[in-house]
């Protein structure tokens, strides 16, 4: 059965706001090459358009990390699956994720981050849901703060599907 999905942010909205943060990294870091890393898989559709956007030298890695847990709470335990390629000491790193919800997968990775010493640090999310937080972390810079819904879009998905619709969708119930 298709599920019923209606946009919460438009396609528009979406770049416009890819644009504000891509111009604003841009002016932060002038002169400076910055290494972004996207967490897989939901951050890919959002990194590559920030990528494009910037008018600042990018270099690119990804990781990706598993929460574990049974069926029906998670464990809060934070498996890494794939590593980054390259080490990131001296270099100055912006962590690029989909969504910020409960915390606990950002928290891990800021502190994997933190113990391989880059010059600067910051976290980019393209969604971020507060009322799900359980860790203490916000991130640095964000799109949009989204309602506590079920989300969908721009590399967010429901069962590996939706995450290429070009923008924010809810799961209508």
């Amino acid at each position: 059965m298709e599920e019923k999905i209606s946009v919460l942010i438009s396609k528009e909205q979406v770049e416009n706001r890819i644009q504000e943060i891509a111009d604003a990294l841009s002016a932060e870091y002038a002169g400076r090459v910055v290494h972004l890393i996207g967490v897989l898989k939901g951050s890919v559709f959002f990194m590559c358009e920030l990528a494009k956007r910037m008018s600042i030298p990018v270099t690119m890695d990804f990781m990706s990390v598993s929460s574990y847990g049974n069926a029906t709470s998670s464990s809060g335990i934070v498996k890494l699956i794939k590593d980054l390629d390259e080490p990131i000491e001296g270099r100055d790193v912006v962590l690029v994720e989909d969504i910020m919800d409960s915390g606990r997968t950002l928290s891990y990775l800021v502190k994997l981050m933190s113990e391989r010493k880059p010059a600067s640090f910051k976290i980019i999310t393209l969604l971020d849901k507060p009322e799900r937080r359980i860790v203490e972390i916000e991130p640095d810079m964000c799109c949009f703060t989204v309602p506590d819904r079920f989300v969908v879009g721009y590399g967010l998905d429901c069962a590996q599907k939706y995450r290429n619709l070009p923008y924010i969708g809810v799961i209508e119930e």
